[in-house]
């Protein structure tokens, strides 16, 4: 027996609970508990994947995540638009010690310069940890005059 794709889960239980419509799916609070105990139940007898084990109460906050997230990004369900995310970016430098500690500390200041000047360092810090980018450059297809310019 193969096991659904969580994305493909998340569409069957939401259509069989709100219905198929055209439009983005806004399930009601009473829909999303329907949805949440269908796929949590799914999860738990195993007709779902799953990369990991989790306990009732960590399942169920998962199931409630990932409804979330699909009834956003999957254009069968957000009315067929593409998905942008709010703040892109926003996450970057979240596991590094010094930035947390920076932001930390910026969040606590009320003063606009000492917010800004905690900025410039969250933001040459997030330069640091920021991984390299790597562009390969054809020198064949380079005017001669220009070849020197690489490696420079």
């Amino acid at each position: 027996m193969s096991k659904m794709t969580q994305k493909e889960a998340v569409f069957q239980a939401v259509t069989n609970v709100c219905g198929v419509q055209d439009e983005a799916y806004e399930p009601t609070k009473e829909q999303r508990a329907s949805i949440n105990q269908i796929l949590f139940e799914g999860f738990r007898a195993g007709s779902i994947d799953l990369d990991r084990e989790y306990d009732d109460k960590s399942l169920r906050t998962y199931v409630s995540g990932l409804q979330s997230n699909w009834l956003r990004k999957d254009p069968r369900l957000n009315g067929n638009t593409k998905y942008v995310a709010k703040n892109p970016g926003s996450r970057r430098g979240s596991t590094d010690p010094q930035v947390q500690a920076l932001r930390k500390l910026q969040s606590i200041q009320t003063d606009p310069d000492k917010v800004a000047e905690i900025q410039l360092y969250i933001d040459k810090r997030l330069a640091e940890i920021a991984p390299a980018k790597t562009v390969t450059v054809d020198v064949e297809a380079l005017p001669v005059e220009l070849r020197h310019l690489v490696n420079s």
